[in-house]
C-alpha cells in the first residue's frame, strides 16, 4: 500500500516538473506580431444606374399628376421652308428705233477698205485704166462681188466722165447714190413677226456653227420685246452642248419663256412644243433656235428640212432667217446657197460686221440669194444687234 502511495507522489512530481518546464520554454519564445490592423476605407458613392438621379435625392415639393399640366395634343411639326429664289431682274432692252445710227462709229470700222478706198482712188486728177483697174479690185477685196463690181464700175465711169471736176463733196454724194442702188432702199427689210389672221408669228433663225446664231436669237427676242412684243423661245437645238441653256437665260432676261426639250433629244419635236406653247399662252412671236448644221452633211439638212415641215403643222413660218458671219466673205455665200435650197429663205442676218468685216458682203448676199438683209450685229452687247438701214450703213461706210 504504501509502495502504491509512493508512486503515486513521484508520478504527480514528475508531471509537475515537466509542466514547469513546459511553461518557461514558452516564455522564453517571441510571440510573432499581431496581423496588422486594416485600414478603414471609405466607399465611394455609387454610380448612379438607369432611372436613378445623379446626386443624392434631396426633400423637394412634389406635384401630384392632377397638378401637372399636359399639353392637349401632339407636338407642333416644325416645317423648314425651302430657300427663295430670287427671279431675274427683268431688263429693259434699248429701243429699236435708230438703233443702226447710234451704232454707226462700231459700223464705220469697216469703211476703210470700201468707203475710204473708192474716194482716194476717185479724187485722182486723172482716173486712167490703171485706176480704174484699182477701184475695181478695191471693190472685189471688200466682197462686193464680181458682178456688181462691174456694174458699179461702169456706173461711176459714165458719171464721173459727165461731171467733170469732182470736188470731195461731189464724189462722196456720187458714190452714196451709187452704193444706195446696188444696196436697194426700196425692199422691205420688216421681220415679219405679226401675220394678220392669227398669233403667234413664227421666226426659224438657222445657220452653220459658229455664226453666232444661238445670241442673235437671244438678242432678236430684246429687239422684239423692246418693241412692245411678247416672246416664246424653241431650244430646238438639241445636239450643242449648253445651247438651250444660252438661249434660256437670253430669254430670263427679258421675261420670255423657253421651251426646252432633252439634250440630243428631236430638234422637230421641241419646235412643234414651243409653237403650241406660245398659242396656248397668246404670245406675239414665237422665235425657234435650230441647231447650227454643218452645209456640208446632207443628211443634218435633211432634218433642218424636217423641222420646217413640222412646224408648219401649226401654222406657215412668217421667217426664215439665215445668219452669216459677215467675216467669212464669199464662204458664206456658198453656206447661204445651200441653206436656200433646204427651207425659203426670206432674210439674212449679217453677224460680226463691225471690226474685220469688210462691207461689200451686204451687197454680195443680197445679190446671191435675191433677198434682203433684215440685221445686222455690230459687237458683243446685248443690244448690238440692229435692223439694216441702207442709208445710214452707207453713211458709215464712206464717212462724212
Amino acid at each position: 500500500m504504501e509502495t502504491v502511495i509512493l508512486a503515486v507522489v513521484i508520478a504527480v512530481v514528475v508531471l509537475g516538473a515537466l509542466g514547469g518546464l513546459i511553461v518557461g520554454s514558452r516564455r522564453r519564445k517571441p510571440l510573432p506580431p499581431p496581423p496588422p490592423k486594416a485600414p478603414d476605407i471609405t466607399a465611394p458613392p455609387a454610380e448612379p444606374h438607369v432611372g436613378d438621379e445623379a446626386e443624392t435625392p434631396r426633400d423637394e415639393p412634389r406635384r401630384t399628376i392632377e397638378e401637372v399640366d399636359l399639353p392637349g395634343g401632339p407636338a407642333p411639326v416644325v416645317v423648314e421652308e425651302p430657300p427663295v429664289v430670287e427671279a431675274p431682274e427683268i431688263e429693259i432692252p434699248e429701243p429699236t428705233a435708230g438703233r443702226l445710227v447710234r451704232l454707226r462709229t462700231r459700223l464705220s470700222r469697216s469703211q476703210n477698205a470700201l468707203g475710204k478706198g473708192l474716194l482716194t482712188l476717185l479724187s485722182r486728177e486723172h482716173l486712167d485704166e490703171d485706176t480704174w483697174e484699182e477701184i475695181e479690185d478695191t471693190l472685189l477685196t471688200a466682197d462686193v462681188g464680181v458682178q456688181p463690181t462691174q456694174e458699179l464700175v461702169e456706173r461711176l465711169r459714165e458719171r464721173v466722165r459727165v461731171l467733170g471736176t469732182r470736188t470731195p463733196e461731189e464724189l462722196r454724194g456720187l458714190l452714196r447714190e451709187e452704193l444706195l442702188k446696188l444696196i436697194g432702199t426700196d425692199v422691205d427689210r420688216t421681220v415679219r413677226t405679226e401675220p394678220e389672221d392669227r398669233k403667234p408669228g413664227i421666226v426659224m433663225v438657222v445657220g452653220v456653227n459658229g455664226t453666232g446664231k444661238t445670241t442673235t436669237t437671244g438678242k432678236l427676242a430684246r429687239v422684239l420685246v423692246a418693241d412692245g412684243r411678247s416672246v416664246v423661245l424653241g431650244a430646238a437645238d438639241t445636239f450643242r452642248a449648253a445651247a438651250a441653256d444660252q438661249l434660256q437665260t437670253w430669254g430670263e432676261r427679258v421675261g420670255a419663256y423657253t421651251v426646252r426639250g432633252p439634250e440630243a433629244g428631236d430638234p422637230a419635236s421641241v419646235a412643234f412644243d414651243a409653237v403650241k406653247e406660245g398659242k396656248e399662252m397668246g404670245v406675239d412671236v414665237v422665235l425657234i433656235d435650230t441647231a447650227g448644221r454643218l452645209h456640208t452633211k446632207t443628211g443634218l439638212m435633211d432634218e433642218l428640212g424636217k423641222v420646217k415641215r413640222v412646224v408648219e403643222k401649226h401654222a406657215p413660218l412668217d421667217e426664215v432667217l439665215l445668219v452669216l458671219d459677215a467675216t467669212t466673205g464669199q464662204n458664206g455665200l456658198v453656206q447661204a446657197r445651200v441653206f436656200a435650197e433646204v427651207v425659203d429663205i426670206t432674210g439674212i442676218v449679217l453677224t460680226k460686221l463691225d471690226g474685220t468685216a469688210k462691207g461689200g458682203i451686204v451687197i454680195a448676199v443680197q445679190r446671191e440669194l435675191g433677198v434682203p438683209v433684215k440685221l445686222v450685229g455690230l459687237g458683243e452687247g446685248a443690244d448690238d444687234l440692229a435692223p439694216f438701214e441702207p442709208e445710214a450703213f452707207v453713211d458709215a461706210l464712206i464717212g462724212e
